[in-house]
């Protein structure tokens, strides 16, 4: 599992393109298309329908984004708890 190919994908979802994704992500077009392109390969679905104009979230990639950002927030909870506990100090 690559988490960062996760992570392209949902950003490419919550900014509706991937020259969007890109932008924000600071990555090359292309490296978020292959990420994404190589999620689905992985997954054996397609996730988003591409097209020049625009992309299309299909109802796999619905789904899958729904779990992934749930799993991500979750990851990020856990890293802002252990980052917490060492804000402590230690008696």
């Amino acid at each position: 599992m690559d988490l960062n190919e996760i992570s392209v994908f949902i950003k490419v979802v919550q900014a509706g393109s991937f020259s969007q994704a890109a932008k924000q992500l600071g990555l090359p077009n292309s490296t978020v298309s292959h990420k994404v392109s190589s999620l689905e390969k992985r997954l054996g679905t397609t996730l988003i329908t591409r097209t020049t104009r625009r992309l299309s979230i299909t109802p796999a990639g619905q789904a899958f984004f729904k779990k992934a950002l749930q799993g991500l927030e979750v990851i990020k909870s856990g890293e802002d708890e252990i980052a917490s506990l060492q804000e402590e100090p230690a008696n």
